[in-house]
């Protein structure tokens, strides 16, 4: 089974950017434009992992793991954050609010966020195949 990848970004040419090259490497992606959108795609598609962003409409990236984590049924998603925000303290708040993975766009290539997708998803199905 292939792995699936939800996107929750509200830069449309970003997020299908990261779509086309996921579903390059065999990837099934579906992308959410706001946080709301994001949670009820979480609920709906089952993703594997989430790129989530920071900064969006309706419901930050901050408030929809705030949402995660109070909800049994998404939690054990992993959520790789995608932002601008490169501030310490905005890295330290997404890793208390359980991110496996922090990547900043002004910063690091495609290549670097491709990676982190393909680390957290080996770790995803090595934990799986111990159980």
């Amino acid at each position: 089974m292939q792995p699936k990848v939800l996107i929750v970004e509200d830069d449309r040419f970003l997020s299908s950017i990261i779509k086309s090259r996921m579903e390059h490497d065999g990837f099934v992606v579906d992308q959410a434009f706001d946080g709301d959108e994001g949670i009820q795609k979480m609920r709906s598609f089952k993703p594997d992992l989430v790129i989530l962003d920071i900064i969006m409409p309706k419901m930050s990236g901050f408030e929809l793991m705030e949402h995660i984590a109070s909800d049994p049924e998404l939690t054990s998603i992993p959520i790789i954050v995608a932002t601008n925000l490169g501030q310490e303290t905005d890295v330290e708040k997404a890793r208390s609010l359980g991110a496996v993975d922090y990547y900043v766009k002004a910063r690091t290539s495609i290549d670097d966020l491709e990676n982190m997708i393909k680390n957290q998803l080996a770790k995803k199905t090595a934990f799986a195949d111990q159980k």
